[in-house]
């Protein structure tokens, strides 16, 4: 009798929730997406690259440069102007030295955009850069 006269009393106890489990998953969640974005590179633009019989995969690539079938050059997802690709490879490289240079011309772009960019890399230092290809 004294349990039904607790409830109409008003003195009845709080039922609570217990979150923390949900948010250790939100947590490892929210780390598992950053650490996979940060993995992925993309230059901007999507190029139609030309046919190669050979080539080889770059495991560690710092800098991915985009030449458009206009002309465009593409570094890090921005439009960058052609007097300044030495600058922003050398900024992306600084971040990852170990990482390699990789370029991905459209097939039906210029040479001349191509070697300016392959100029630009070799003036910075530079000596592990590759030319992307399909396969």
């Amino acid at each position: 009798m004294r349990k039904n006269m607790s409830r109409f009393s008003g003195t009845e106890e709080q039922s609570e929730i217990n979150l923390t489990p949900m948010l250790d998953v939100v947590f490892i969640m929210l780390i598992f997406f950053i650490v996979t974005a940060s993995f992925i590179k993309q230059a901007g633009i999507d190029v139609t690259r030309p046919e190669a019989l050979t080539g080889e995969q770059r495991p560690t690539v710092s800098v991915l440069v985009a030449i458009s079938d206009t002309g465009e050059i593409w570094v890090d997802k921005k439009k960058v102007e052609p007097t300044a690709v030495r600058a922003a490879i050398e900024r992306l490289h600084a971040e990852n030295p170990k990482g390699s240079v990789v370029v991905q011309a459209d097939k039906a772009a210029k040479n001349e955009r191509l070697m300016m960019v392959l100029s630009a890399v070799r003036a910075i230092g530079i000596s592990d850069v590759a030319v992307s290809t399909e396969s």
